[in-house]
């Protein structure tokens, strides 16, 4: 899937209009039945079922869905879910490059992943309320690096109170095994299941609290998609199942070398130590002649997350990359405004670039996350940060592991929170 892009100078893409906020349409029937049949190739490779919990409690009554994000297929499984029951999504805005009025009648509900957007909660309560339509939406805003969860948002339980709906989970088993991010797209033949849930009723919110919620809420979404795969004997031979493991496992355990793994075929292997490991078709890791420091990749991606905490807590973490700039500010196109140098370190980030003209910086407070991913709509590897006002995407153009940007912005966030808790 590609994006439409533009090259453009820096001055005139800030000069662009802003695009006027329009409340979220109700989906129109027809598109949403040619996606449902557009989704059952896919559902049928996948031999795809679905188990239902206290879904008697929901009836015909709006809700807010929350589903975990593995890979592509999720839009398709809750197409087979829901139809023909209407349902909003709330997706990236980049999704409505070029295709707005498209996405609108979708019934799509644009929102910048990880930047704070007040307009979004409005916009789901209009979709609930006045489109008496249910939204379907994925808390974890990006799909899953390692196969486990990602970070969810603080306080959704706030949000439960104010949007008086129940509330249903979608949490899916293959999917990510079939589609890994970091496989390149490379679909593998894995069958995909789902269960489907009412985790609260309207009365089952009132009487607890945002804490117990937002726990309940992290209950749900604890999974361990490599674990889950072992257990159940689920092999995948494909010969390219490690092809771009690398993305993700780019700090070598052996001899610490950071960008010199790589993942092609069913082999890991780093350049520099010359130490090897085979992706098993159980999706564990073998070594090849040594006692492997990790077998379990979560294993070895939380190990990574701990060294990039040492870093940060000892002020030795610093990512200094150069980089091709893209701009969002409408709905047209990605604005390609020139070339710079994005810094990442205990103040935050810094872009600098397109002839000295922008400067931008961003604190660790600013988000709890970063939009980072692989071969974004076939550009390249992406680092995305910006406000309300512009998001740049930035094209790192060396090997700079941006799984690690993510995990460096995300463990910062913590140590700023902590840190300013000590300060009051």
């Amino acid at each position: 899937m590609k994006i439409k892009t533009k090259q453009l100078d820096f001055d005139n893409v800030k000069s662009l209009p802003k695009p006027e906020h329009k409340n979220p349409l109700k989906p129109n029937f027809f598109i949403s039945s040619v996606i449902r049949l557009a989704s059952i190739p896919d559902l049928k490779a996948t031999n795809f079922t679905y188990t239902q919990e206290r879904m008697d409690l929901v009836k015909n009554k709006p809700c807010l869905i929350l589903m975990n994000h593995s890979s592509f297929i999720d839009l398709k499984i809750a197409s087979k879910i829901f139809y023909p029951k209407p349902y909003g999504i709330v997706c990236t805005s980049d999704g409505f490059i070029g295709k707005r009025q498209l996405m609108r009648m979708i019934g799509c509900i644009p929102t910048q992943k990880f930047v704070s957007d007040f307009t979004l909660i409005e916009d789901i309560k209009y979709m609930l309320n006045e489109n008496k339509t249910s939204v379907l939406m994925y808390p974890e805003a990006s799909y899953s690096f390692d196969g486990t969860a990602t970070a969810l948002p603080r306080k959704m339980g706030v949000l439960f109170k104010k949007l008086k709906v129940p509330v249903v989970t979608v949490i899916t088993k293959g999917a990510f095994a079939r589609d890994p991010l970091y496989n390149m797209l490379q679909l593998r033949k894995v069958n995909v299941t789902a269960h489907v849930k009412c985790l609260f009723t309207p009365e089952e919110i009132k009487e607890k609290s945002t804490a117990e919620l937002d726990e309940m809420l992290d209950k749900e979404f604890s999974f361990d998609n490599f674990k889950w795969q072992k257990e159940n004997k689920i092999e995948i031979n494909e010969p390219l199942r490690a092809n771009g493991l690398h993305r993700i496992l780019y700090k070598c355990p052996e001899c610490s070398e950071e960008g010199k793994t790589e993942g092609k075929g069913t082999k890991l292997i780093c350049n520099h130590c010359l130490k090897e490991w085979e992706l098993t078709p159980l999706g564990e890791l073998k070594a090849d002649g040594f006692d492997s420091k990790f077998t379990h990749i979560p294993d070895w991606y939380m190990w990574e997350r701990e060294c990039v905490k040492d870093e940060l807590i000892s002020e030795k973490y610093s990512l200094e990359t150069d980089v091709k700039i893209g701009m969002m500010v409408d709905y047209k196109a990605i604005y390609m405004v020139g070339e710079g140098h994005l810094s990442h370190n205990g103040d935050g980030f810094t872009l600098t670039g397109c002839d000295g003209k922008l400067n931008y910086t961003q604190n660790p407070l600013a988000n709890y996350g970063l939009y980072s991913d692989y071969f974004w709509y076939e550009i390249g590897d992406v680092i995305c940060i910006g406000n309300k006002d512009a998001l740049y995407y930035c094209f790192p153009q060396d090997n700079t592991p941006v799984a690690k940007t993510r995990i460096a912005a995300e463990e910062l966030y913590k140590l700023a929170r902590k840190n300013k808790r000590k300060k009051k």
